[in-house]
C-alpha cells in the first residue's frame, strides 16, 4: 500500500487531544508498518505563526491552506472546546469546502464538524460530534442527521469523531480499516487503550438537566420522581402531584422538556442506577429494586438499550475508587 498522506487543520484556540490523539494513533501505527505504507501527518493552517491551543500548548502548521494545495488521502478538522459562534475565517471555509476534490476521506473531531456545515458538507449525511454540542450542531445545520449517542460515523467518504479522545476511537477505526483490526489492536495495546469502546456516548454524559423553570409544576413532578425513584409512578399518580389532568401533564410535559413522563422517569432511574454503580459495591439486584426497575434483567435491558452497556461494565468503567 502507499504511503498516507494526512492533514490535520488547526486554528487558534484548538482543543490539543483533538490533534494529538488522531496523530499519535497514526504514529503509532507507522512502528508495525513498512516504510512504504507508512502515515504522514501535517498540521494546516491560516498561517505558520505559533497557536496557542486552549490548554496553553503553542502549535505551528506545517502548511498553509495555500501550501496544501495538493491531495491528501485523510484530512480531518480539529475543534475547539466550544463550537464557533459564526462562520470561520474565509480562507478557512474556502479550503474545507473543497476537501471532497482534495482528499479521499475527509471529516472532523469534535466542534470540527461546525466548520464542516458552515462549508455545506454535512446535509444529509449521518455525522456525530460532542454530546455536549451535538444538539447545537442539528439547530445549526437542520440538513444534518446528527447522531449525538455515536463515538465515530463515517458516511460514504465523510467521517465524523465526538468529543476530545474520541479522535483516538476514529484514529484506531481508520487503521483498522486499511490495515486490519491485529494492526488497530497492537496501536491500541501501545496508546493503554481499547481496540473499541463498549457502548455510545450517553455513557459519559449526565441523562437528566435541569428545568427551565424549577418552580414549575414539571419541575415539581421531575423532583417528586427523583425523590421518590423506586415507586411506581403513573402518569395519573404524576398528575395529581401537578395538579392537572393527565391528558394535559402528558402535553406541557412535552412541550417543557421535549420528552415523553415516560421517557423522564426511565432516564432518571438510568442516572440514579449510574450514582450507584459508581459511588457503591451494592449488588445489581438491589441496585436494580432501590431505582425502581424492579430486576437486575430489565435494569441490564435499559442499560444496553441507552447507554450500549450493560451494568456491570458501566460499573466496572467508572467505579470510584475511594483512597485510603
Amino acid at each position: 500500500m502507499p504511503v498516507q498522506a494526512v492533514a490535520i487543520v488547526v486554528c487558534e484556540g484548538v482543543q490539543a487531544l483533538d490533534v494529538a490523539g488522531p496523530m499519535d494513533v497514526f504514529s503509532e501505527a507507522n512502528t508495525f508498518l513498512g516504510s512504504a505504507d507508512r502515515y504522514e501527518t501535517v498540521l494546516v493552517a491560516a498561517h505558520r505563526n505559533p497557536l496557542r491551543a486552549s490548554n496553553g500548548i503553542r502549535m505551528v502548521a506545517d502548511l498553509t491552506f495555500d501550501e496544501a494545495a495538493g491531495g491528501f488521502d485523510i484530512v480531518l478538522v480539529a475543534g475547539t472546546p466550544t463550537p464557533p459562534e459564526a462562520e470561520p475565517e474565509p480562507c478557512l471555509l474556502q479550503w474545507v469546502k473543497e476537501l471532497p476534490w482534495r482528499s479521499s476521506l475527509y471529516g472532523s473531531i469534535c466542534t470540527g464538524a461546525f466548520v464542516l456545515g458552515y462549508a455545506g458538507l454535512l446535509d444529509d449525511r449521518r455525522v456525530t460530534t460532542h454530546w455536549q454540542d451535538a444538539q447545537a450542531l442539528a439547530a445549526r445545520f437542520p440538513r444534518a442527521k446528527v447522531e449525538p449517542d455515536l463515538i465515530y460515523v463515517r458516511d460514504g467518504r465523510l467521517i465524523t469523531a465526538a468529543g476530545v479522545t474520541a479522535g483516538i476511537d476514529l484514529g484506531l477505526a481508520l487503521v483498522g480499516q486499511r490495515h486490519g483490526a491485529e494492526t488497530a489492536l497492537k496501536v491500541a495495546k501501545r496508546l493503554v487503550v481499547v481496540a473499541q469502546r463498549q457502548g455510545g456516548q450517553s455513557q459519559f454524559s449526565p441523562y437528566l438537566t435541569a428545568p427551565a423553570d424549577p418552580e414549575a409544576p414539571i419541575a415539581r413532578i421531575q423532583d417528586h420522581v427523583m425523590a421518590k425513584i423506586a415507586d411506581r409512578h403513573t402518569l395519573e399518580s404524576l398528575a395529581a402531584v401537578a395538579g392537572m389532568s393527565p391528558r394535559n401533564l402528558a402535553r406541557h410535559f412535552v412541550q417543557a422538556t421535549g420528552i415523553t413522563p415516560h421517557e423522564f422517569i426511565e432516564r432518571a432511574r438510568v442516572d440514579a442506577a449510574r450514582m450507584m454503580l459508581e459511588g457503591s459495591d451494592r449488588p445489581l439486584k438491589a441496585v436494580a429494586f432501590d431505582c425502581g426497575f424492579g430486576s437486575a434483567d430489565r435494569m441490564r435491558i435499559v442499560f444496553s438499550a441507552r447507554l450500549g452497556v450493560t451494568p456491570l461494565q458501566y460499573r466496572n468503567s467508572f467505579r470510584r475508587v475511594e483512597s485510603e
